[in-house]
C-alpha cells in the first residue's frame, strides 16, 4: 500500500478532525504515511493535531500527523496536497450571503455573487499555493476541495503545470437525496451525473435496475409534503433528468430569493452559532480515554472529505476505479469545450484521473450550462490575473446576476467588504 506525504491546507479547520477520521478508516491503504496539517490559526491547529494523534493511537493506525503554520516548511517531499480552506472564515461567507440579499439577489457559498467572491478570495491563496508546490514539491498533485471547486480547478489547469483534481461528493449524493425525497431507499439507486460542479445532471438513473424517473413521477402524483422536495422532484420529472440540488437557485430563483430574504439568519450565521460547540467537543475528545467524534457535534459529520481520500487511494494504489472528478473535459462531454473543467466520471489510477467519454447533458439545460461554463472561465481568469474590470465582466455573466447596474452595485459592496482578502488589482 502507498506510503505518502500529504500536506493538508486547512488542517486546523472545523472539518479537519473528520477528515483525519476518513484517513484513519482507510489507514491500511496509506500505511506509513505522514499527514502535515497546515493552517494559519496556531491554537486550533495544535488542538486538531493532538486530537488526530489520540484518534490514530486509539485505532492503532500506522499514520503520522505533524502540524505547522508555515506552508513552505510543509511542502518539501509531498506527494499530494489536499486543499480545503475558507479565506475569511464563515464571517466572510456570511457577507457573501447577506450583501447580495440586500440588493435583491441570491448570495450563496458557490452560486451567484457570493460564490464569485469566494472564488476570488480562494484563488488569491491558491495562486501562491500552486507556486509553492511547483517550487517545493514538483510533481505533487493538488486534490482540491476548496470552493468553488470548478473555478479553482479551471484556473490551476489553465495557468500552472501542477496536476489538479477537484472533488465534490455532490454527484454521488444528489441522486440519493432525490430518492429519499420520493420515499424510496437511496441504497437501491444507481446514477451517473455529468456537467459542471453543483450544476450536474443525470445521464442515467436506475432503481433496482429499472428507470428511476417514473418512480419519482409516481411519488409526486401520490403527494410529497415538503415544498422544496416537491419542487426538485417536479424539476427532475419535467426535464427528464436528476438535477444537482443547487439547480433550485436557477429554476426556482424567485421562490428561493423570497425564502432567503424571509429568514432572520443566513446559512453561514447558523453554522457560526454551532462552531463553539464543535471546538468544545474536540477539546473534550482530546482528553477522552477513547476519542470518538459525535456526528451531531462535528462539522460535516464523523467522516469528512471522504471522496478525496477515496480518489487519493485510487491514485496512489493504482486502483483503476471510477470516481466523479472535476478535470479538463478533453472531449468527454460533447457540449463543452475541450479545455473546460467539467464534472464527469473518471478512471482513476496512478496516471491520475482521466474522464470517461461519450456524454451529453440534457438538451433543456444546455443553454444554462453553457452560460455557467462561460462564467466559470471568466471568473477563473479574473481571479488568477485579471483586473477589476475583468472581474466585473465575469460577475455580470453570472446567470444569477445578469444586469450591469446590479453587477456594479454588488461588486462595489462585496469588494469593499472583502478588501483584505483580495489582491489590489481587484479592489
Amino acid at each position: 500500500m502507498a506510503s505518502i506525504k500529504l500536506a493538508y491546507i486547512g488542517g486546523g479547520s472545523t472539518r479537519a478532525p473528520g477528515t483525519v477520521a476518513s484517513f484513519i478508516r482507510q489507514s491500511e491503504n496509506f500505511a506509513g504515511s505522514e499527514i502535515v496539517l497546515v493552517d494559519l490559526d496556531a491554537g486550533r491547529l495544535d488542538l486538531v493535531r493532538r486530537l488526530a494523534e489520540r484518534m490514530i493511537e486509539a485505532q492503532g493506525a500506522d499514520l503520522r500527523v505533524t502540524a505547522t503554520t508555515d506552508r513552505e516548511a510543509a511542502l518539501p517531499g509531498c506527494d499530494a496536497v489536499l486543499s480545503s480552506f475558507r479565506p475569511g472564515g464563515f464571517e466572510a461567507r456570511a457577507l457573501d450571503e447577506r450583501i447580495p440579499l440586500s440588493h435583491g439577489a441570491i448570495g450563496q457559498e458557490t452560486q451567484g455573487a457570493g460564490g464569485f467572491f469566494m472564488a476570488l478570495r480562494a484563488l488569491h491563496v491558491t495562486r501562491g499555493l500552486v507556486s509553492d508546490m511547483a517550487r517545493l514539491c514538483p510533481g505533487a498533485t493538488l486534490f482540491n476541495y476548496t470552493n468553488p471547486v470548478n473555478i479553482i480547478a479551471q484556473a490551476v489547469a489553465d495557468h500552472s503545470e501542477v496536476p489538479v483534481i477537484s472533488l465534490c461528493e455532490g454527484p454521488i449524493v444528489f441522486p440519493l437525496e432525490l430518492a429519499h425525497m420520493a420515499g424510496l431507499d437511496p441504497a437501491r439507486v444507481r446514477a451517473t451525473m455529468v456537467g459542471l460542479n453543483h450544476a450536474c445532471w443525470s445521464v442515467e438513473a436506475e432503481y433496482d435496475g429499472e428507470p428511476l424517473l417514473p418512480l419519482l413521477e409516481r411519488a409526486l402524483e401520490e403527494g410529497v409534503e415538503d415544498s422544496w422536495d416537491r419542487r426538485l422532484l417536479h424539476l427532475a420529472v419535467t426535464i427528464g433528468s436528476l438535477p444537482a440540488s443547487y439547480m433550485k437557485y436557477y429554476f426556482y430563483e424567485e421562490d428561493m430569493l423570497a425564502e432567503l430574504r424571509a429568514k432572520s439568519t443566513t446559512r453561514a450565521q447558523d453554522i457560526l452559532a454551532e462552531v463553539p460547540d464543535y471546538w468544545a467537543h474536540y477539546r473534550e475528545q482530546v482528553e477522552a480515554p477513547e476519542p470518538t467524534l459525535d456526528p451531531a457535534r462535528s462539522r460535516g459529520g464523523i467522516f469528512e472529505l471522504e471522496v478525496a481520500v477515496d480518489v487519493m487511494d485510487a491514485v496512489f494504489n493504482d486502483r483503476g476505479e471510477v470516481w466523479p472528478c472535476n478535470v479538463v473535459n478533453g472531449g468527454a462531454i460533447a457540449d463543452f469545450p475541450h479545455g473546460q473543467v467539467v464534472e464527469v466520471p473518471c478512471r482513476v489510477d496512478r496516471r491520475g484521473a482521466r474522464p470517461l467519454s461519450g456524454f451529453r447533458v440534457p438538451s433543456p439545460v444546455r443553454g444554462l450550462l453553457d452560460a455557467l461554463g462561460e462564467y466559470q472561465q471568466l471568473a477563473a481568469d479574473a481571479g488568477w490575473h485579471g483586473s477589476r474590470g475583468d472581474a466585473l465582466r465575469a460577475l455580470v455573466s453570472n446567470p444569477l446576476v445578469r444586469t450591469l447596474p446590479l453587477a456594479e452595485r454588488l461588486y462595489g459592496d462585496l469588494a469593499r467588504a472583502h478588501r483584505e482578502y483580495l489582491p489590489e488589482r481587484l479592489w
